[in-house]
């Protein structure tokens, strides 16, 4: 199972540490968060004590209205828990209790200048991210013409050559070598790079390039949903290729399905040129535009007309 610590939640949304700092390397493990508004009014049978506990200005006006003894009770009931940390949203002002409680459990409380539901919004597509399923995959990712389009094969075919040539046309290049891909959700796959390899491409022959320096911040960009796999294959002539298009293959990747096509590598194949019409075939697909279909249609119905 993924997890982060609360550090890492922190310098990620800014987060404002007001007690607790003992704890902030809690690990979190839940996706999902909790408003504790009912725990607050008395009703403990459904707490979630493995979640984020957001306290917005519902939770607090209410808070403050309670008597000083039901305060503590309460707010002490949340803490004996195992959640992660207490955030506070709109820079509110953070009840005492609250704070005493944390030092003595050493559970971090954390404050936003953004309201709730901002709030709630980054966390929650923060968590979705880094807690999702993942994996490394060894390749190039680039965007072309809007397509995540990741390109695979054996070392030294050529992947980052036709990468580069991409991103000279004027596409954009999110990983080079190696991939990190997670499930957002299922039928949704998302690849980065690893933080070390950001904005660069190694050429054989050249070495590494930073390809923002090269061919400005736009030719960049930090991850990319992958709609599109190309495995590139020495060309051999024993082998099978889908010569019309009909086949409309998938390759698993996690738990997700994605479109998938194999081309041979021979010499004097343009491939950057092949895998840019490959992801503007994709999108004519997805669009309802199939050509190869088309084609069979219109052959049946020219054999229909000469018969």
């Amino acid at each position: 199972m993924e997890k982060i610590n609360i550090n890492s939640l922190v310098n990620e949304l800014n987060l404002e540490i007001i007690a607790g700092t003992a704890g902030l390397t809690r690990e979190i493990e839940s996706k999902m968060l909790s408003r504790p508004g009912l725990e607050l009014a008395g009703l403990t049978d459904f707490y979630e004590d493995d979640r984020i506990q957001v306290i917005g200005s519902k939770e607090l006006a209410f808070f403050n209205g309670l008597a000083a003894s039901a305060q503590n009770s309460r707010s002490e009931f949340l803490f004996k828990g195992q959640t992660p940390c207490f955030i506070f949203s709109n820079n509110f002002t953070v009840p005492q209790v609250f704070i005493t409680h944390a030092e003595n459990y050493q559970i971090p409380i954390l404050r936003s200048q953004k309201d709730t539901t901002m709030l709630l919004n980054d966390i929650t597509s923060y968590l979705a991210e880094e807690l999702a399923e993942s994996t490394n995959m060894h390749g190039v990712l680039v965007d072309v013409h809007g397509i995540g389009v990741l390109i695979r094969g054996k070392s030294g075919i050529g992947k980052s050559e036709a990468a580069l040539e991409l991103v000279n046309r004027g596409h954009k290049l999110i990983a080079d070598d190696n991939i990190i891909i997670y499930e957002k959700e299922i039928g949704k796959l998302v690849g980065k790079p690893p933080k070390l390899l950001e904005k660069y491409i190694e050429i054989r022959g050249i070495g590494i390039i930073n390809i923002v320096s090269m061919f400005g911040a736009g030719s960049f960009r930090h991850k990319k949903r992958i709609s599109l796999v190309i495995d590139l294959d020495l060309a051999d002539y024993d082998k099978d290729y889908d010569r019309l298009g009909l086949e409309d293959a998938k390759i698993k990747i996690i738990n997700t399905e994605v479109s998938y096509i194999k081309i041979p590598i021979r010499p004097g194949r343009n491939m950057a040129a092949i895998i840019e019409v490959a992801a503007l075939n994709h999108r004519l697909r997805y669009m309802g535009i199939n050509t190869a279909q088309e084609f069979i249609q219109n052959l049946n119905a020219y054999m229909t007309q000469e018969n």
